[in-house]
Parts: C-alpha cells; sequence; structure tokens
C-alpha cells in the first residue's frame, strides 16, 4: 500500500479573508486525486492525504497557483488573520504575510495557532489563540495563552504592548522557541504560560 502523508494548504494572506479561487480548488483536487477527502480545519487550512513520494512535486504544483503549503501536526499553524477590513495598509497586510512567512511550520510540542487582527475589533479572535498579536496604529500587542476549547476556556493575556514593526517577528519567534524549549513533553501552550507565568514571558518578548 502506497505510503502517504498529510499537508496544509492554506489560500494565504489576503485581504477579505482565505479566499480560494475556482482554479485552485480544481488543482487542489486534481493532484490529491477523486478518491482523498479534504479537511477544513479550524486554523483555515486545508489538510489532504498525498502520497509520500509525490509531496515535493505536489506542494510546486500548488504553490504556482498561488497556494501555500505547510506541514500538518505538531507544527505552528500559518498565520490566523483577519479579514483587513480597514484596508491592507493600515491594517498591516504585509507585517502579517512576514509574520506568517516566519512562523508557519515550525515544529511545536503541541500545534500552535496564531492569530493576526489589524486593529482593535480583533475580527479573527486572536484573544482565542495561543499567540494573538494586535495592530494598534502603528505598533502592536502581544497576547499568550488563549484557550478557546473545553468548559473552561479562557482569553490570552497581554504579554509585551507598543512594540514597533521590525521587535514584532523577533518577539513572536522567541516565545516559540522558548515553548520548544521549556515545554514539559506536549504540555499544551495555555498550560505552559501558567507555568512559566508572564513576567518571565515577558522578558523574553521584550
Amino acid at each position: 500500500m502506497e505510503e502517504t502523508t498529510k499537508i496544509a494548504i492554506s489560500a494565504g494572506i489576503q485581504v477579505g479573508g482565505s479566499l480560494f479561487t475556482p482554479e485552485q480548488f480544481a488543482k487542489i483536487g486534481s493532484v490529491v486525486g477523486t478518491d482523498a477527502t479534504i479537511e477544513m480545519t479550524p486554523f483555515k487550512q486545508l489538510y489532504a492525504d498525498v502520497p509520500l513520494e509525490r509531496r515535493e512535486v505536489i506542494k510546486d504544483e500548488l504553490e504556482r497557483y498561488g497556494l501555500e503549503v505547510y506541514p500538518a501536526g505538531f507544527v505552528t499553524k500559518s498565520l490566523i488573520a483577519c479579514n483587513f477590513c480597514k484596508g491592507a495598509e493600515e491594517a498591516g497586510l504585509d507585517t502579517a504575510s512576514a509574520l506568517n512567512s516566519a512562523i508557519a511550520g515550525i515544529e511545536t510540542p503541541t500545534p500552535l495557532k496564531i492569530g493576526y487582527a489589524g486593529c482593535a475589533l480583533g475580527t479573527s479572535e486572536p484573544l482565542l489563540k495561543d499567540i494573538g498579536v494586535i495592530k494598534m496604529r502603528n505598533t502592536f500587542d502581544i497576547y499568550v495563552g488563549g484557550e478557546p476549547k473545553g468548559l473552561k476556556t479562557s482569553f490570552a493575556k497581554l504579554v509585551v504592548s507598543g512594540l514597533s514593526e521590525d521587535r514584532l517577528i523577533p518577539a513572536v519567534i522567541a516565545l516559540i522557541h522558548f515553548y520548544k524549549a521549556n515545554a514539559k513533553g506536549k504540555e499544551k501552550f495555555s498550560k505552559f504560560v501558567d507555568r512559566v507565568s508572564l513576567e518571565q514571558l515577558r522578558q523574553i518578548a521584550g
């Protein structure tokens, strides 16, 4: 039996949210095959099983159609961004795209969801993500430890505010790597935040 692997497919960061074209859907269908199932995940990625030996070829084909392909499983998911309703420039679409390129696909102890909102409306629900980024005029605030599942949901807590654009990506990367280095086994990020304390995370991100 042919060995398969799961890939995560994203439409990319753009005004209007996760928008796919008919051509992109047709291409996805053609490369995964008529017998495959495609899962829509809560983090705006499509999961599909593909033959392991053809993974890179399929990745290249999908990327030529403007799609993004990432590993599935215990990794940082592609950025869950807002719809940029205030416009690409004001809401920081270029910054969000750069952040996505920097963080998507990093191996982590558990799947890590990072949200981005271009204003305080927070339509991408960044406070329910493991790490949430909110653009506040010309600076950025970072929140950590959101927990959307179960009966004890909780909002992420502010860990650093007023970051300039050039400090945003290094701060988020530092938080991810600190989690990787110090998590206990498959410790969820929200539990990790509670254990290590906001004060310590502020030193890492600041």
